[in-house]
């Protein structure tokens, strides 16, 4: 997926786990699971 480029905290992760839900890309850290994000509408 390409749309990773504005998620700050994708970069300094590696752990980060991609998770469609509908439209919305949630990055969701797997180490410290509280650490998430999401994009998308």
């Amino acid at each position: 997926m390409k749309v990773l480029n504005s998620l700050k905290s994708w970069k300094n992760r590696g752990t980060v786990r991609l998770v469609r839900r509908g439209k919305r890309v949630v990055a969701i850290d797997k180490k410290n699971p509280r650490f998430k994000a999401r994009q998308g509408k």
